[in-house]
């Protein structure tokens, strides 16, 4: 056995990253499609959750906004931005039931929530986790609701969150004693993400600043691509969030944006694959080597 260097001593090997489809609207209000995304993502991806979003429209938007019509009109379900929300959202049964069909097929259910009858509604269901995105990090009220009310895991993305709103938001889990059950992004909200922009050692900051006190780090990835998920597990990432489509033609804003099955399929297989090179060498000539240094070691 090697004798590995004194701050190497206590390198523990990862097990592969938690792979989660971001289906979020990509169902276009349709169940049955939903249904269908879940059991592709599960069979043919292998992925460990499928993850939905939940909004009250009313709530959520202004008059104005709700009353306004969607700004790329070619992806619209309705006549206002409001109709075309409403169009594609799903009730408190028909998450629950997605919640049922998940846990029948073996893979996770979870949705994040955008506002606070939506929190209350899947915290009703009460999924295994709860995301709370970027734009609903700073809804002090909904992030305390979720603290108090939801005993489960709570993950929270950090795209467009300043320094100030990143420290309130851990003090208020700190306050709940809600460290142990937070799992915290590093998150760029573009849609898609150059690459100049990702700016991965993002995650590295995390795990420095909070690995020891939270229960993981993750990586919400917008950008086009199957390059970065390998890094982004090396860095630190034990969650990594991908956008999930079946048709990247289909309509609506978010699936030419997202992986189809065979691109996800590859961020599982390869996250596994660098899960498994991770380690050090266990001898100082490994048994696959025996051979070869017979054959081709010059031994002076």
């Amino acid at each position: 056995m090697i004798q590995l260097p004194y701050d190497l001593q206590n390198f523990v090997t990862r097990p592969a990253p938690t792979i989660i489809a971001e289906i979020g609207c990509n169902h276009m209000g349709d169940l049955e499609r939903a249904k269908s995304m879940i059991k592709i993502a599960k069979e043919q991806c292998d992925v460990q959750y499928a993850k939905f979003q939940k909004r009250n429209p009313k709530e959520l938007l202004s008059e104005t906004q709700y009353q306004s019509p969607h700004p790329v009109p070619a992806n619209s379900y309705g006549e206002t931005y409001g109709a075309h929300r409403e169009f594609l959202e799903f009730t408190q049964e028909q998450h629950h039931e997605l919640l049922n069909y998940c846990k029948t097929i073996g893979i996770g259910y979870s949705s994040s929530v955008w506002d606070m009858t939506s929190a209350i509604q899947i915290t009703e269901i009460n999924p295994p986790l709860i995301k709370i995105g970027s734009g609903t990090n700073t809804h002090l009220e909904l992030v305390n609701y979720l603290c108090k009310n939801y005993n489960g895991e709570i993950h929270v993305s950090l795209g467009m969150t300043t320094t100030e709103e990143e420290k309130r938001l851990i003090d208020i889990f700190n306050k709940h004693k809600r460290l142990s059950d937070l799992v915290l992004y590093h998150c760029t909200s573009g849609y898609p993400v150059p690459p100049k922009d990702i700016c991965l050692l993002g995650i590295k900051r995390l795990v420095e600043q909070y690995s020891n006190s939270i229960k993981g780090i993750g990586f919400s990835s917008h950008y086009d691509g199957v390059e970065l998920d390998g890094a982004a597990f090396v860095l630190g990432a034990d969650y990594i969030e991908r956008h999930f489509t079946l048709d990247k033609n289909w309509k609506g804003t978010d699936h030419s944006a997202s992986l189809d099955p065979e691109e996800l399929k590859f961020v599982r297989d390869s996250t596994k694959i660098v899960a498994e090179s991770l380690t050090f060498k266990t001898k100082e000539v490994m048994d696959i080597e025996v051979s070869n240094r017979e054959k081709l070691k010059y031994i002076p």
